[in-house]
């Protein structure tokens, strides 16, 4: 890519040239930040690269390597469970796109770590500092807050009690057999582990700004999550319920439609991190809300108001579990819609 500046006053006339020809544009000189057309150019030119790629993977070769990317896949998913933590799920997603690239030489696919292995460090501390949110500044235990904000919203009535008796049984028997939507709620949960970075791998492969732009959100809404987990503690429903906070029983019922098919998440290297007060706000509801609204907001199509779906039904199944209250969740779409606005922002100002 060459470029020709010509100096007038405290601008500068620039001629890029890529793959797809000239791009002009006049950018100020005083600019400390990244140039809008220099990022314009490299979108252009990694978009070239990639469709050139695309052209030297054969379709049949891709078709074979996905099959059996997709056999090992299910292989490992019925003998060990879904891969749930970020280094686990990371490396599957880097065999994926090798599948994807089957005939490129292994400089190509050593790119994947190159760009993702601060990805899976940063995730890499996000948990284990997670797991020890509640120890750093040893902060109170919130219980009663969110009990009462519930059942002000829903007229004295706790969402997940009314939950458990419409859906479970009345009273709820964890032990009873699940029904259809208990698998559904469990697979919609477990989305929650995987969906986020599979997005990233797909951007990856296409484009690497938007994957870069969707890195940024997807790292910030966990970031700041932690650090309301290390301010603000707050148990949820089921501890809540064991430690007689609220004056009726609930169950942690999150396990039942995974152990009626005998499936379940695998932790390799995060096994044992957890941290039971890290409940405000909801992760699982903000990242599926930040899913669903960054995509209504880059695609076209009329049928992109369906995603919003997808958070929906991850909410209710969250406080059917036991697992959040409906305030959690509340917090959880506002941090995502906060999320998207300063990251925007952000981005508008570096002018990328």
């Amino acid at each position: 890519m060459t470029h020709t500046p010509i100096l007038r006053g405290r601008l500068v006339d620039v001629t890029l040239v890529s793959g797809q020809g000239p791009i002009n544009c006049m950018l100020h000189l005083c600019s400390g930040s990244r140039l809008p057309c220099v990022a314009q150019a490299e979108e252009t030119r990694a978009t070239t690269d990639l469709r050139e790629r695309r052209l030297r993977t054969r379709t049949g070769a891709r078709f074979l390597a996905l099959v059996v990317y997709a056999l090992a896949l299910g292989l490992w998913v019925v003998a060990f469970g879904v891969p749930s933590d970020s280094v686990q799920l990371i490396l599957w997603l880097w065999l994926a796109t090798i599948a994807w690239n089957i005939e490129e030489p292994w400089r190509h696919h050593l790119a994947f770590i190159q760009d993702w292995w601060k990805v899976g460090a940063l995730l890499i501390f996000y948990f284990f500092s997670r797991g020890l949110a509640d120890e750093l500044l040893r902060m109170p235990v919130h219980w009663m807050m969110p009990i009462q904000v519930d059942e002000w919203m829903f007229g004295g009535t706790l969402p997940t009690y009314w939950l458990q008796e419409h859906l479970c049984g009345s009273p709820c028997n964890p032990d009873s057999p699940a029904r259809w939507y208990d698998l559904a709620f469990a697979a919609t949960y477990t989305t929650h582990f995987v969906f986020g970075l599979s997005i990233a791998m797909v951007l990856w492969l296409r484009n690497r700004v938007e994957w870069k732009r969707w890195m940024r959100r997807y790292l910030t809404l966990n970031f700041a999550g932690l650090i309301v987990y290390i301010l603000y503690p707050m148990a949820p429903p089921w501890m809540a319920s064991g430690e007689n906070r609220i004056n009726v029983e609930v169950f942690r019922i999150t396990a039942r439609g995974w152990d009626e098919v005998g499936l379940g998440r695998l932790h390799l290297i995060l096994t044992g991190v957890g941290n039971p007060v890290a409940a405000m706000p909801s992760l699982h509801a903000a990242t599926a809300f930040l899913i669903a609204f960054y995509a209504i907001l880059r695609l076209r199509s009329i049928w992109r108001w369906l995603l919003i779906a997808y958070p929906l039904v991850m909410s209710v199944g969250l406080v059917y579990f036991a697992e959040h209250y409906v305030i959690d969740i509340v917090a959880g779409v506002a941090l995502a819609g906060a999320v998207l606005v300063v990251c925007a922002q952000w981005e508008r100002g570096r002018g990328s």
